[in-house]
């Protein structure tokens, strides 16, 4: 049986909700171009579909092997398809003392072929490639060896990486929407549609993070502590400090397996030292990537946090709640979500924001 089997599942479809991409990428396989950029927010399936893709362009160069060539490029193990992702907060061109992620690309992206006649090179996040990072790939991705074929992930194209966005054929990946993720839980068996609808809800488009909130006990007491805001603001400050001070414990609390993880990560680093007698052997990288997933984390927890505020707010609009104050929570509110990508100061952000939200307690007029 081959792929075009009806009883025989698609490999298509482990990249789940993206119709579209799909579509443009399975025509793409008989005659791939040099590059591609998957644009989307985390969790929409860029990496998947990139093993998916680099899986099919693989097997259709060698049709006899192809099962293989797709059950390891699904899983990103396939020796022709190699992944670079930041080891830090950027993709860096780096120095003679710490070499960054360029240097490797360009390195791996003009080596010939392990097994085959294609090369698939992914670069993940590629969007914190900096102008001077991004000028270093850019001859290479507009010609690469006609055995490579790049495929860049990003949640975004900021304004230096424009012209490297001419030289690729760009592929847009949506948000997952909260049926989507709530259908692929159920279908996993990793939640009933109950609490799928709650997980899906708090992930923020995001499948991953879903599969990862469905075994978080606290989940549901953290969505209605977010829910709870409005009936507890009193126009007074302290309320306010309580409440930030209340939300960011929970926050802490539903990172602390991620901060144990890290933990025995660098333990068993530091053993590997001890007992190889080497010293700083990948430590600063680890560090480094620590703090970057640790940011991550705690950014989805308030995003999730807001949109659970915003909802709250809506639902009194709909009800019949005519006053000013809550249509301007729903624009207040989304300004600070916006303004989580800089990294802004997380207290500061909620206090900010606490202060300028009308309490919901009042009778509707």
């Amino acid at each position: 049986m081959t792929s075009d089997d009806p009883r025989v599942e698609s490999p298509w479809g482990a990249v789940v909700g993206q119709p579209d991409a799909v579509r443009r990428l399975a025509l793409a396989v008989a005659s791939p171009v040099h590059a591609y950029l998957f644009v989307g927010p985390t969790g929409a399936g860029k990496r998947q579909a990139a093993g998916v893709f680099g899986g099919e362009i693989l097997a259709a160069a060698d049709p006899g092997g192809a099962e293989r060539h797709r059950r390891l490029a699904a899983a990103l193990l396939h020796p022709d398809i190699v992944v670079f992702e930041p080891s830090g907060n950027s993709l860096r061109v780096g120095r003679s003392d710490d070499p960054g992620e360029i240097p490797a690309i360009i390195k791996e992206a003009t080596r010939s072929p392990t097994e085959g006649t294609r090369k698939i090179v992914v670069v993940d996040q590629f969007h914190t490639a900096e102008a001077v990072a991004a000028s270093a790939l850019l001859k290479l991705v507009e010609e690469p060896p006609a055995s490579t074929i790049f495929v860049l992930l990003a949640t975004d194209v900021p304004a230096h990486q424009v012209t490297i966005e001419s030289r690729c054929t760009r592929v847009d990946f949506s948000a997952l929407s909260p049926d989507v993720i709530a259908s692929v839980l159920v279908a996993e068996d990793l939640a009933d549609p109950e609490q799928a609808a709650v997980v899906a809800s708090a992930a923020n488009g995001d499948l991953g993070r879903a599969r990862v909130l469905v075994l978080d006990e606290r989940l549901a007491a953290r969505r209605d502590a977010w829910w709870s805001v409005p009936d507890r603001l009193d126009g007074t400050g302290a309320a306010v400090g309580a409440l930030v001070d209340e939300l960011r414990a929970m926050i802490d609390d539903a990172s602390a397996a991620r901060v144990q993880r890290h933990g025995e990560e660098l333990a068993a680093l530091e053993e590997r030292e001890e007992r190889l007698g080497t010293r700083g052997s990948g430590r600063r990288e680890m560090e480094t990537r620590h703090r970057r997933e640790l940011r991550q984390y705690r950014t989805a927890e308030l995003r999730f946090g807001l949109a659970t505020l915003a909802r709250r707010y809506r639902e009194a609009i709909v009800s019949g709640d005519a006053r000013r104050g809550p249509l301007d929570a729903v624009d207040a509110i989304r300004a600070s979500a916006e303004a989580l990508v800089r990294n802004p100061n997380e207290a500061l952000l909620l206090h900010a924001l606490f202060v300028r939200l009308p309490p919901l307690t009042v009778a509707v007029s």
